[in-house]
């Protein structure tokens, strides 16, 4: 069992800069990637940034050469560094955490963490 505990949101002017992190506890040898999600009201989840085990990452278009993600190799902690801030950016930002049983993909979810940009 893994669980997710995401902290730093919070409100922040158009082009400032934020950092959120990301806690993972329980079964954390297990997970092959974790990655950052976010929802904004009326709209779907959209992924912004995973990262793996050997450190590749993959970036939502929206948000190449402004966010960056990291982790330890452990995969216990994960940062997203959000410079150049935008209000398109708003949105509720959930961790998550990926690993294989057998042939099956498996998740695990924080609860969220809200990000404002004022205009």
């Amino acid at each position: 069992q893994v669980q997710l505990v995401e902290s730093g949101g919070g409100l922040v002017q158009t082009g400032g800069s934020l950092r959120l992190s990301c806690a993972a506890s329980g079964s954390t040898f297990s997970i092959n990637a974790m990655s950052w999600y976010r929802q904004a009201p009326g709209k779907q989840r959209e992924l912004v940034a995973t990262i793996a085990r050997d450190d590749r990452t993959v970036y939502g278009d929206s948000v190449k050469g402004r966010f960056t993600i990291s982790g330890n190799n452990a995969m216990s902690t994960m940062y997203l560094q959000m410079n150049s801030l935008k209000p398109e950016d708003t949105a509720v930002y959930y961790c998550a955490a990926h690993w294989e049983m057998g042939s099956e993909l498996h998740d695990a979810w924080g609860r969220g963490t809200q990000v404002t940009v004022s205009s």
